[in-house]
């Protein structure tokens, strides 16, 4: 499903990302971990094509990822770490907005609408203007629409920031779901608890530079420490770089 091969960005002379070598699977949750400023945004912004490599390449969907590939990229889809949306919308012009470019029948914009609306407790909120809404019902509302036309891999940047409890464990169940119905879901976070519950596998970066990568049983035997947690092994692999 996602696959960089020797994937590298300069910015100038240094490398913002250097020589990314990974695959991620259907159906599987993946967890792309890192410290400030190590590189998790410029290969988001690679893998989802808003951003030319300096060398290697990205395959998505078993196609060649490329800025001007418009087809492959209505089956991808992002949360971004803030959600940015026009305040002079309301919430409601921003979802049929969202429905009309993936192009969502009616009827089954309709059903989605009316899952994720009481999933995520949005019910009679979205006739108002998005510059009203506090950040959380921002971030609830850049989620479904993201999610609502079901695409094939969903990037998540830090999707969890601002959600209530009742929202946060929601969202945490319905990944669950969609990785296990074969979608793709690529994760990045410093909630580290947040991966170490629902991630399949991770790879931890720094520096630009892929540190190791496996599931969290394979990254704890890596610095032997088998009960460890994830923040544990995080530290233990990125401090002292």
């Amino acid at each position: 499903m996602i696959k960089a091969d020797g994937l590298t960005k300069h910015f100038g002379s240094k490398p913002a990302v250097d020589k990314l070598d990974f695959e991620v699977g259907k159906g599987e949750l993946f967890a792309f971990l890192g410290p400030n400023g190590s590189g998790k945004s410029t290969t988001i912004r690679m893998l989802m094509g808003l951003l030319e490599p300096t060398d290697g390449s990205v395959e998505i969907l078993g196609e060649e990822m490329r800025l001007d590939k418009t087809e492959l990229k209505r089956r991808i889809s992002f949360v971004p770490d803030t959600p940015d949306i026009i305040g002079k919308l309301s919430g409601r012009e921003y979802l049929n907005f969202v429905a009309s470019v993936y192009g969502m029948g009616q009827e089954e914009y309709k059903q989605e609408l009316e899952f994720f609306l009481e999933l995520f407790d949005l019910e009679g909120k979205l006739d108002t203007l998005v510059k009203n809404y506090s950040h959380g019902m921002r971030q609830k509302l850049v989620i479904i629409g993201a999610l609502m036309h079901h695409p094939d891999i969903i990037f998540l940047d830090e999707p969890t920031v601002g959600l209530d409890p009742k929202s946060n464990r929601n969202l945490k169940n319905y990944l669950r779901g969609y990785v296990a119905d074969g979608h793709t879901v690529f994760l990045t976070t410093h909630t580290l608890s947040l991966a170490e519950e629902i991630a399949d596998r991770i790879l931890i970066i720094y520096n630009g530079v892929a540190k190791e990568s496996g599931t969290l049983g394979e990254l704890r035997a890596l610095v032997g420490k088998p009960d460890a947690s994830l923040e544990d092994v995080f530290l233990e692999l990125t401090e002292g770089d």
